[in-house]
């Protein structure tokens, strides 16, 4: 069982200039997630998936294979992960004749996950032989049943319904149906499930539960700098 890190990583970022390379610490924020990935038993390669040479100068030093610069089409804004993973795994194909079993993905805005959250993830893979991927999950901070969307005459209406409990949005937290969010801190998809069903997660999607304590998405200046105090507590805390 072939198993890789793929870490996708844009040179461009509009929120923080260089957002990947950007001190995290003691160092660039990309290199978390290199170290990562190259510490987990389970993954064999660890390769870096970016259009900028400044990045893949980076990745290399921190031990990281950077075996091609992605072309600017797979490195647009609106650009989603899975062209992004098919041209990798093509480009593996076709040049090194290689075709790994598993692909792990490590977003580097993703700097407090930990390996065992990722040796986790791909042991409930394995051990799911019917399942397509595995995607980390937590509980949100904000429930959607409480959210709502504006109509086009300007009056609220629930973001979701549900016919068997009325107006779920004025129930209590504990009344809700429980629900939880997707937060990127690592997703493991089979190569079939990229190459052949043409998706990243396919139709039988498996949980990795983790606390959303140490649960922090990367957007901004403000983010940036709470998740650096995050991931000072958590060291003080080993």
């Amino acid at each position: 069982m072939k198993v890789i890190a793929i870490i996708p990583s844009r040179g461009g970022s509009k929120s923080i200039p260089l957002k990947n390379i950007k001190p995290f610490l003691d160092k660039p924020l990309i290199v978390h997630s290199i170290k990562i990935a190259l510490d987990c038993p389970s993954i064999d390669r660890t390769i870096v998936s970016t259009d900028s040479e400044d990045i893949a100068l980076i990745a290399k030093e921190a031990g990281a294979e950077v075996p091609f610069l992605r072309p600017a089409e797979y490195a647009q804004d609106d650009t989603l992960d899975l062209p992004v993973f098919e041209h990798c795994l093509q480009w593996l194909q076709k040049n090194e004749s290689y075709l790994p079993d598993i692909i792990v993905q490590l977003r580097p805005t993703s700097p407090l996950r930990t390996t065992n959250m990722v040796e986790k993830a791909i042991q409930i893979l394995t051990n799911n032989p019917q399942a397509d991927s595995v995607r980390a999950i937590c509980e949100p901070t904000q429930n959607p049943f409480k959210m709502w969307t504006i109509t086009d005459e300007g009056y609220l209406s629930p973001l979701l319904n549900n016919t068997d409990i009325l107006e779920l949005y004025n129930q209590p937290r504990q009344n809700l149906p429980k629900v939880y969010w997707q937060n990127g801190y690592v997703d493991v998809t089979r190569r079939k499930t990229i190459l052949e069903k043409k998706s990243m997660t396919g139709d039988k999607i498996m949980p990795l539960l983790v606390d959303n304590s140490n649960i922090i998405d990367i957007d901004n200046e403000l983010t940036f700098k709470l998740a650096e105090l995050m991931h000072i507590e958590n060291k003080k805390q080993l």
